[in-house]
């Protein structure tokens, strides 16, 4: 289970990043200014939104199994559509419809975990998940530049759509909703799956009044949208700020723009390590995840602004880098509280979690084209923005009580 979560979590990040990568070249080809870019770039973020509710609901409602299946050839049929784009409607179209395929694929993760899992298990799997997201994110600018400069932007994007269909593949010969119907499991694995993972079968009845009427909910969703709204700028708009901003060649901008998903990767294990000593020197887990999500936060705040401060383009980008590295830090609690609160509904309120922290997906890359707009191109504007959201996750977390339980015993 958990090796299919990783191979999907690359190459999610390898399809999602690669557009970043070659922004300057399409933008070029394409004679597309900056803010007619954000647009484009917000596009996927928009839908990703917009159907990550629907997608993690599908899940909880017919199993993730085959919502997964639909989920990921949907979405590499539009990573491989993008390589034929001809203009700004084209890009904004395919990117839409990518962002409405992709939409779901975590929660639907999420809930498979929560069947196939023990408990004590499931935080460690979020980070493990996260941290491939983060790497695969983190070496496809050396993959992406590799592969462009063999066949040009253009065909580099069927290529990485046909990842996705091998892996649908072989997910959906191998996964079963239910572990107990898949033919692999020994009577030992059985048996630690039935006494301490979730239920495995689909469910239909989510207790919407319940979800929608719960603060934890809430505090969730918002806390997940100012993580998101920092975070974003890393697979969208960095390498367009090394290689304009820094004045970066692209060579060099393949390798630094790597750091900061490389070291947010990292950030999640240190989540997951913190969360767990915490745990047991307070003696709750909730805790545990607030302080991590508060040290988070406020680290991710304070090297943002660090980076305004600094002149030189390699210690910028470490400044960057640790800002990804603090971000992620709040993953596996925030992941792992959805999990805990929505228990058999966690797939629909995942969905609802990272929903709202696409929202923020979809207004950041069109803020920033905006904000370099109005600044004349000046880069601290974006990063002062990003720092001020951060803030505010703290207030969250502080509200944020992960003891609620949206099952009804």
């Amino acid at each position: 289970m958990i090796f299919f979560a990783v191979t999907l979590s690359v190459i999610t990040y390898i399809d999602r990043v690669a557009i970043s990568v070659v922004s300057p070249m399409m933008k070029r080809d394409l004679g597309l200014t900056n803010d007619q870019w954000g647009w484009c770039l917000g596009a996927f973020g928009l839908a990703y939104a917009l159907f990550e509710m629907p997608g993690g609901y599908m899940g909880d409602r017919l199993g993730p199994r085959r919502v997964l299946l639909r989920i990921v050839l949907w979405w590499s049929c539009f990573t491989t559509a993008t390589g034929f784009v001809w203009n700004q409607a084209a890009l904004m179209t395919t990117q839409f419809m990518f962002g409405a395929g992709e939409a779901g694929c975590f929660p639907n993760l999420t809930r498979a975990f929560h069947s196939w899992l023990p408990k004590r298990e499931r935080v460690r799997a979020q980070g493990i998940m996260w941290l491939s997201a983060r790497w695969g994110g983190a070496f496809t600018p050396l993959l992406a530049t590799w592969v462009v400069a063999l066949v040009g932007w253009r065909h580099a994007f069927p290529i990485f759509g046909a990842l996705g269909f091998v892996w649908a593949v072989a997910f959906y010969s191998w996964f079963r909703d239910d572990p107990a119907q898949n033919p692999k499991m020994n009577k030992a694995e059985l048996e630690l799956i039935r006494q301490q993972a979730g239920v495995g079968v689909a469910h239909g009845n989510v207790p919407w009044k319940r979800l929608l009427s719960s603060r934890a909910v809430w505090m969730l969703c918002w806390q997940y949208f100012f993580l998101s709204y920092g975070w974003y700028f890393y697979i969208t708009w960095l390498p367009t700020y090394l290689q304009e901003g820094l004045g970066l060649k692209m060579a060099k901008s393949a390798v630094l723009g790597g750091l900061p998903l490389f070291l947010g990767g990292l950030g999640n294990l240190a989540g997951v390590f913190l969360g767990g000593r915490l745990a047991k020197a307070t003696g709750s887990v909730p805790r545990s995840r607030r302080y991590v999500a508060y040290a988070g936060f406020l680290g991710a705040s304070s090297f943002l602004m660090l980076s305004t401060r600094i002149h030189d383009p390699v210690l910028v980008v470490v400044a960057i880098a640790m800002a990804s590295f603090c971000n992620d830090m709040v993953m596996p609690g925030a992941w792992g509280t959805a999990m805990d609160v929505g228990g058999v509904y966690c797939g629909t309120l995942s969905g609802a979690m990272n929903m709202w922290g696409n929202l923020a997906g979809a207004l950041a890359p069109v803020i920033v084209g905006y904000l370099l707009k109005w600044g004349h191109g000046n880069w601290d504007l974006t990063f002062y923005v990003s720092a001020a959201i951060y803030l505010m996750g703290i207030v969250c977390w502080a509200f944020l009580d992960s003891n609620e339980r949206l099952e009804v015993a």
